[in-house]
């Protein structure tokens, strides 16, 4: 069933199909079908003019989007050529400040080694003309030495040869007067003035069983004891009608001697006057008992002045051979430092070049990741410019060329534009 209104009287009613159907065939005449085909003339003139203003409209928007496209893509363009610029710019200003820093860097530790190497010349230098001259120091010493001691012992043989000289009056003296007392009297007169510090006296302790004649001793300042010697006298007036014999008394006099803890022993005698040996001045027993002695009395002072002599030159020789002991180890000291020093230097020089060389090896890796970056912008250049170049080459052609419907509206567009 189908509803119809009356346009007169707004009844609305129901017909069948086949009422409906007349009423239609009815209301198909002339005017009607004129009126059908003006609206649809104009409903079709309508739709072909929004049709066009929407494709005219969506033609002009998709100029604008190519050209806003185009500009776009030439800014950024020219954006990302300033940006290249600006990174290249700042790359090759960031290599080179490294390479200058690396340059100054270079030069900094070259002047450092040269400096320390300098030193360390001239300290090597200092150190050899330190031990070369230390070296003629002890030569020029031991020199000075040698001649003094060779000189004493010029003066002591020219005193022996005096005294030798005066043998004879000097002995015709000690046969008058108590040998004994002859060597004490003559001690006292240079006492004071030869030996202000020496003990000079009988030997008066016999609680041994035994003693001697005389004690001789002397100290050095700091109390340590540089001498020490015990004397034996014999006069040949003193003896009995049986003639004794200077050997005799060895054995007596050395037990003395080391018994009253004494360094040397000295027989003073005018036994045996008529003997080659005993008369020649003073006699070296010490093949038979140690560092004992046999002289004449005018060889008392001078053998005490000989013995001290030795003494003191032998308490010299064991201070500067002390001293020498120390300088050298001084010495030997020093040069350990210097050897340690080089290794330190050494050690230091080997730690400063690894460090130089792990700072260029920091400074490779920096430029290689800068080339890095370079590369990453040169393909990005590259890629904007190909984006550039496609935009460049797009045509309404190639936009249509898989849409029939776009391309027949854009041919129809252009028809109707002529």
């Amino acid at each position: 069933m189908q509803e119809i209104k009356c346009p007169h009287c707004g009844e609305v009613f129901q017909v069948d199909e086949a009422g409906y159907a007349a009423i239609v065939k009815q209301v198909r005449d002339r005017e009607f079908a004129q009126e059908v085909e003006r609206r649809e003339a104009a409903a079709v003139e309508l739709a072909v003019s929004k049709t066009e203003q929407q494709k005219a409209q969506e033609v002009n928007a998709l100029h604008a989007q190519l050209e806003q496209l185009r500009q776009e893509s030439q800014a950024e363009r020219q954006q990302a050529a300033a940006q290249r610029e600006i990174e290249q710019l700042k790359e090759q200003q960031q290599i080179q400040q490294l390479r200058r820093e690396l340059e100054a860097e270079k030069e900094r530790a070259q002047v450092a080694v040269q400096i320390a190497l300098q030193e360390q010349q001239m300290t090597i230098q200092e150190l050899k003309s330190a031990l070369q001259h230390e070296k003629d120091d002890r030569a020029n010493q031991e020199h000075f030495l040698l001649e003094r001691h060779k000189t004493e012992l010029a003066l002591k043989d020219e005193q022996i040869a005096q005294y030798r000289d005066f043998k004879a009056r000097q002995s015709t003296k000690m046969v008058g007067e108590s040998l004994e007392q002859h060597c004490l009297t003559e001690f006292n007169r240079i006492r004071m003035t030869a030996f202000p510090n020496a003990y000079f006296d009988k030997d008066n302790d016999a609680r041994t069983g035994s003693k001697g004649d005389f004690i001789f001793r002397e100290c050095a300042e700091d109390g340590t004891e540089i001498l020490s010697i015990m004397f034996e006298m014999k006069n040949e007036m003193d003896t009995t009608v049986a003639k004794h014999k200077n050997e005799d008394f060895f054995r007596e006099l050395d037990r003395d001697r080391r018994e009253k803890n004494c360094e040397y022993a000295v027989l003073v005698t005018l036994l045996e006057a008529d003997s080659e040996l005993y008369n020649t001045g003073i006699v070296d027993v010490s093949y038979k008992y140690e560092k004992m002695y046999v002289i004449r009395p005018q060889f008392f002072i001078p053998m005490i002045t000989l013995l001290r002599n030795a003494a003191m030159n032998a308490v010299k020789a064991r201070q500067e051979l002390a001293l020498i002991r120390e300088q050298n180890i001084d010495i030997t000291n020093f040069e350990n430092e210097v050897n340690e020093f080089k290794s330190k230097f050494s050690y230091n020089y080997q730690q400063a070049s690894k460090r130089f060389q792990e700072a260029i090896d920091e400074i490779d890796k920096s430029i290689a990741h800068l080339q890095k970056i370079k590369d990453a912008l040169t393909a990005s250049d590259r890629q904007l410019r190909l984006a550039n170049d496609k935009a460049e080459d797009l045509s309404i052609k190639k936009l249509t060329r898989h849409n029939p419907t776009m391309r027949q509206k854009f041919e129809e567009l252009g028809s109707s534009g002529k």
